[in-house]
């Protein structure tokens, strides 16, 4: 990081990389994101490959991959690797499929919940109250008593 088009402040580096400076620094804790030498009576200065790794994070970070795996993605970062990129990728998309499929086990079993709600009349019990306390089944669409 030694060339002259490095020049950017920490706080202009922040703000052009779109984050704070605390996020540059933990970035820098988490190693993914080297820490450039601060010449003698001098402060450190960052140029723009260190605005493209920490966006090259954040859009990583929005199509969920964890910082443990954002650091094995920057390690193949030079693109010469798609095979192990992709395994990780893959590992990835297994795990959204597998929280879209609770997402929507969530959202059924919350719709009727809802609508039992709605639909109670009287002095019956809420129904989600009772699903919560464990006196109905949550586990399928269709909310059931159980039997005690």
């Amino acid at each position: 990081m030694g060339n002259k088009s490095e020049h950017l402040t920490i706080g202009v580096f922040a703000k052009a990389a779109g984050t704070s400076v605390e996020t540059i620094r933990f970035y820098q804790r988490k190693g993914l994101l080297p820490e450039p030498n601060k010449p003698y009576g001098s402060i450190r200065r960052y140029g723009e490959a260190d605005v493209a790794r920490v966006l090259f994070v954040k859009t990583a970070q929005r199509l969920g991959f964890s910082l443990d795996e954002i650091g094995e993605l920057l390690r193949l970062e030079d693109g010469t690797h798609c095979n192990e990129a992709s395994r990780l990728a893959e590992r990835k998309l297994k795990d959204v499929r597998e929280k879209l499929a609770d997402l929507t086990r969530m959202e059924a079993v919350l719709s009727a919940l809802v609508g039992a709600c709605h639909a109670r009349t009287g002095k019956v019990s809420c129904p989600l109250i009772a699903a919560l306390q464990g006196q109905m089944s949550v586990d399928a669409p269709a909310i059931t008593r159980q039997d005690s």
